[in-house]
């Protein structure tokens, strides 16, 4: 295991991945207006998206995509040329790096900018002083069901980085 490797790839991928989360909130904060993302007094009281928010907020979201699939992937693939590890330690080493962006959004993105800062910019008009905002669990809670996502993000993507030696 190349921990050294871990950290700069994991925190390179974090560093990324979260500027380039508070870009596209910065821009418009509804392209995150789901139930999975804002907590449920303030997701009642915002009008839902529109079809041109939806369309535009995912079309946004693809480059944070593949950011999300290709750095791993590289991480991994260049882990597994180095070292010659198996498929275990592969799936051990893209699982680690995919912790670092998780890390990092519910640290920096959910607890810091949107509930100990809560910047206006955050702040859905017309939910001003909503407990939402301050709710730190609810962002918990919402990436510790994302952690078996990351398990099969990191499996699926193991499994294509060792079908390609």
């Amino acid at each position: 295991m190349d921990f050294n490797k871990i950290l700069l790839d994991g925190g390179l991928l974090a560093a990324l991945f979260i500027l380039m989360l508070l870009a596209l909130g910065r821009a418009n904060p509804r392209y995150f207006l789901s139930k999975k993302n804002i907590p449920p007094d303030i997701y009642a009281a915002v009008p839902p998206r529109t079809r041109e928010e939806a369309r535009k907020g995912g079309l946004l979201i693809l480059p944070v995509l593949l950011l999300m699939l290709g750095v791993p992937a590289w991480s991994g693939y260049t882990f597994a040329a180095a070292s010659g590890a198996g498929f275990g330690w592969l799936l051990a080493h893209i699982y680690l790096v995919l912790l670092f962006p998780f890390f990092g959004d519910l640290l920096i993105v959910d607890w810091l900018v949107m509930n100990t800062l809560t910047p206006k910019w955050v702040v859905y008009p017309g939910t001003e002083g909503f407990a939402g905002y301050k709710d730190y669990m609810f962002h918990l809670r919402a990436h510790i069901r994302g952690l078996f996502v990351i398990a099969i993000l990191a499996l699926l993507l193991a499994g294509g980085v060792w079908l390609a030696f």
